[in-house]
């Protein structure tokens, strides 16, 4: 009953066991002799553990045919959540909004808005107001009714050097109003033991690695990702290439490469984390989590490592589910499996 991107069943219960407030925005539990499910924090008594079935939300427990409890009412949004709402109605992108503004405006000391924030979230409050920046600056530059310095200020940037570097583009402004026309993206496949093998890159690093079975499979989907963009085939990045395909083989060249990824501030945490976990080892969405300071942020951490963009650079194969299960992998669970094999032999060979 429980998902991947949730506590892992025996945290769940421990949760439960201690009426945990920060398991409240991750699940509820449901037990099976009442029909009732409620969250982690009710102050009704403790049901036995094997009449105990979890879900990751209220919506779940209702569709499996469980009805709310009436003490702690689990349907309606979480506490959090509800500040978390109000406070992100407050963060606009004229200006920035220290924490203690925010403090002062809702009444709530700033330890318990940046935390909210994490919980629900997964981001502090400071990290979402850059998000919805750099989401109003390229939403300006791609709608085309103003000129890009405009926007720049528009959006509540100081200059162009923090808004480049703010909204993460991953190509000069002007372009990226233009829907990435005229942008310059190369790219080279080879052939590797699990299939074939796509990178592409701009003049500033790798931008996308993709798992496949045919040459036309690979450029489609480049062209799909970058649809404006000029695409070509580059020679030059033969050695890049050989790199890449190097991982699928017992002797791995280091992946010492540029990289040019669009990203949320979240999403380049979790794939720094990612490209830490060693070659031949997994971790769990959980333990990823944990290793961020963010414990509970396990479902971000899930949609973080399904928009990897560059496969095998950033080894998202290398995440898997409560109790070391296979979870989906956007290039096929066999790759994942036989990747994670291959790792692990080579690993041990040394």
């Amino acid at each position: 009953m429980i998902s991947a991107a949730m506590l892992p069943e025996d945290q769940a219960w421990a949760a439960v066991l201690a009426r945990d407030p920060a398991a409240d925005a991750e699940m509820v539990y449901a037990v099976k002799t009442t029909g009732v499910f409620c969250r982690p924090t009710c102050p009704s008594r403790r049901p036995a553990r094997t009449h105990v079935v979890f879900f990751p939300d209220s919506d779940t427990a209702m569709g499996a045919g469980y009805r709310p409890c009436r003490r702690c009412r689990p349907q309606l949004p979480h506490a959090d959540a509800a500040l978390v709402e109000a406070v992100a109605a407050k963060l606009g992108t004229d200006r920035a909004v220290t924490l203690e503004e925010l403090a002062r405006q809702t009444g709530r000391n700033p330890f318990t808005i940046e935390r909210a924030f994490q919980r629900v979230l997964g981001i502090t409050p400071a990290q979402y107001q850059r998000q919805r920046r750099a989401a109003s600056f390229r939403k300006e530059l791609a709608n085309g009714s103003a000129r890009v310095t405009d926007a720049i200020y528009d959006a509540g940037y100081s200059g162009p050097g923090r808004a480049y570097e703010g909204a993460q583009l991953g190509m000069a402004p002007g372009k990226f109003r233009a829907g990435g026309k005229d942008a310059e993206i190369g790219y080279a496949i080879g052939e590797s033991s699990l299939g074939k093998v796509l990178i592409a890159a701009t003049v500033r690093g790798l931008c996308s690695v993709i798992l496949g079975d045919t040459d036309s499979q690979l450029t489609r989907e480049l062209k799909a990702q970058f649809p404006a963009a000029k695409i070509h085939a580059e020679p030059s990045l033969e050695p890049h290439l050989r790199k890449v395909v190097s991982q699928f083989t017992a002797h791995p060249a280091a992946l010492d490469l540029p990289l040019d990824l669009r990203a949320t501030a979240f999403q380049m945490r979790v794939w720094e984390a990612l490209r830490r976990i060693p070659r031949g080892e997994t971790r769990t969405y959980t333990q990823v989590a944990q290793s961020l300071g963010q414990p509970t942020a396990v479902r971000a951490v899930a949609r973080a490592c399904a928009t990897n963009p560059v496969a095998v650079v950033i080894p998202c194969h290398r995440v898997v589910g409560r109790d070391g299960k296979l979870t989906g992998y956007r290039w096929g669970v066999e790759r994942k499996e036989k990747m994670l094999e291959m790792e692990a032999k080579s690993g041990r060979a040394r």
